[in-house]
């Protein structure tokens, strides 16, 4: 039976302008755009790549980001920080575009960097644009008008046959996907908009040169087994390829439970609030309302059996505005139940673990 005090595994062994005949006219231009390419395949059959996620073998594998260009004070760079220059896409379910977003508040970006919010719901269009009133935290794309986020994939690259993933950061001035590798935007909005900051942010890093090698060390094995582990279990389509990933999850997580028992201060890296801490969270505050349940990631929970874990996860959603302001329960818990259909063919939300996240 598990403990709450024992590692888990260590006891088992934006307002919108009317869009209206736009609509059709940015529908038409992505149909022509889809047949210039050269794409022969039924609608049926190219949207439906979509939401096919594993491989054959069972396995999930992510696709490597497409755009991987940097915003740079470098003189003479090809995209300099400027002041409304850049927009931000992202989905308020999407773990990897969470990070974004949470960095864009915390260093003060939200009078420099615009953000649009795609719908929850992905379907075989991927992701979709709607209004707040059609679906609350959602917004329109301002800037092109766009009914679907595959269209600035088709605008810039109308042969483009990857998945049309968030985040997206967009230059609005040459009209150009920067950079879809939320990894590398947190980056750029960590260091290179600091001479346009106010300047309670100027110098506010979470990625400080004194940790790099420590920080890049954590990142790169919780990247694989725990941000997208978690994936990796929920997407398997083989029993054993499933036990294999969640199994190595929990251990990473019982590796983190210790690093946290051991820290100095509230985070992973005693009291400096850091990218990994940054990039951990929005995997560990899905992960009791939805991982446990919708990828079988059901070992443990973080309430009950992780309190180290637990405590850190509360300390960043309550105490640090810019972790909560930027958590939309609604709209994560519905973007899996209600969008991986090959997993939970109903769409049907489970009301719990109730409360989303437990008091401090």
């Amino acid at each position: 039976m598990l403990r709450s005090h024992r590692p888990v595994l260590s006891s088992l062994y934006y307002s919108s302008p009317s869009r209206g005949s736009q609509i059709a006219y940015y529908r038409i231009v992505l149909i022509s755009r889809q047949l210039l390419s050269g794409s022969a395949m039924s609608s049926q059959q190219k949207q439906g790549e979509i939401l096919k996620w594993a491989s054959t073998d069972g396995e999930f594998r992510r696709r490597p980001s497409s755009y991987r260009s940097f915003i740079s004070r470098e003189p003479g760079a090809q995209y300099p920080p400027e002041k409304g220059r850049y927009h931000l896409y992202i989905s308020w379910a999407c773990p990897w575009a969470h990070r974004t977003a949470i960095v864009r508040k915390l260093k003060g970006l939200e009078g420099i960097i615009d953000l649009s919010v795609v719908d929850w719901y992905l379907g075989e269009m991927g992701w979709k644009f709607s209004t707040p009133e059609e679906t609350p935290g959602s917004t329109i794309d301002p800037v092109h008008n766009s009914s679907y986020l595959r269209e600035l994939y088709f605008r810039m690259n109308p042969g483009h046959d990857g998945r049309f993933t968030v985040p997206v950061l967009w230059d609005k001035k040459t009209d150009t996907l920067v950079n879809n590798e939320s990894s590398e935007i947190i980056r750029m909005f960590n260091e290179e908009f600091d001479d346009l900051v106010d300047d309670k942010f100027k110098g506010v890093t979470f990625y400080p040169k004194s940790l790099r090698k420590d920080i890049d060390e954590l990142n790169e094995w919780v990247y694989d087994t725990v941000n997208n582990g978690v994936y990796k279990a929920g997407f398997a389509t083989k029993q054993e390829v499933y036990e294999s990933h969640v199994v190595t999850l929990f251990k990473s997580l019982d590796r983190l439970e210790d690093i946290l028992a051991k820290s100095t201060g509230p985070y992973l890296f005693g009291d400096v609030l850091t990218e990994a801490d940054i990039r951990l969270y929005t995997t560990i505050i899905r992960f009791d309302p939805v991982y446990v349940q919708h990828f079988k990631c059901n070992i443990g929970m973080i309430r009950q059996n992780y309190p180290q874990l637990h405590k850190w996860l509360r300390h960043l959603y309550w105490e640090i505005p810019e972790f909560k302001d930027t958590t939309n329960f609604e709209h994560i818990k519905k973007h899996y139940t209600k969008s991986h259909r090959q997993i939970n063919p109903f769409g049907i939300t489970p009301v719990g673990p109730l409360p989303d996240i437990e008091p401090k």
